[in-house]
């Protein structure tokens, strides 16, 4: 690998970390789980971090460029490295983490192809019964339909952010209270 190769790799990974970062920040705001009723455990959380996350990797594909997929994988990458490292931090068995590991990444595969399809659809019902079959568990979910503007009205300012600053590690989600 060249010297210009590996810097390459290594500033994409930076970013991955920066924007995984900052999906965890908007992730964390406490409006989803005190004004909508997201479960504030493991699986809510995670359940948030992986639609922010699933939120900024949509939009890198918008790019259609090497680039942009590349720092998508490195982002993909920093979540399940995180969630590893959490895991084990929680108490987590070694020999059952990678199950986890993986039990997570089919989880997360499977809820951004559905709200992957209802943002592309435009049916804001269709996006409000993946939320709350995925974040609620199929526990009463009165915060989905708000939680669904949300997430439509992030998708729709994250189409608006400059490649060049998102390829930098620099995302913006507007704030889940102003949707």
């Amino acid at each position: 690998m060249t010297v210009f190769a590996r810097g390459r790799r290594l500033r994409q990974e930076r970013t991955g970390f920066q924007l995984y970062n900052a999906a965890v920040a908007a992730a964390r705001d406490a409006f989803f789980y005190t004004e909508l009723g997201v479960p504030d455990t493991l699986d809510g959380r995670f359940d948030l971090v992986g639609l922010h996350v699933g939120l900024v990797i949509r939009r890198l594909r918008r790019d259609e460029t090497a680039e942009a997929a590349a720092v998508a994988q490195k982002l993909f990458d920093a979540m399940f490295a995180d969630m590893d490292i959490t895991l084990r931090e929680i108490g987590v068995g070694d020999m059952s983490v990678a199950k986890r590991v993986r039990a997570m990444w089919e989880a997360f595969h499977g809820r951004s192809m559905a709200y992957d399809l209802a943002l592309e659809s435009g049916n804001l019902a269709e996006l409000r019964d993946a939320l709350a079959r995925n974040v609620w568990r199929g526990e009463p979910a009165p915060g989905a339909g708000r939680l669904a503007a949300i997430v439509r009205a992030a998708d729709a300012a994250l189409a608006g952010q400059a490649s060049d600053a998102l390829l930098a590690g620099k995302v913006s989600f507007p704030s889940p209270a102003a949707a």
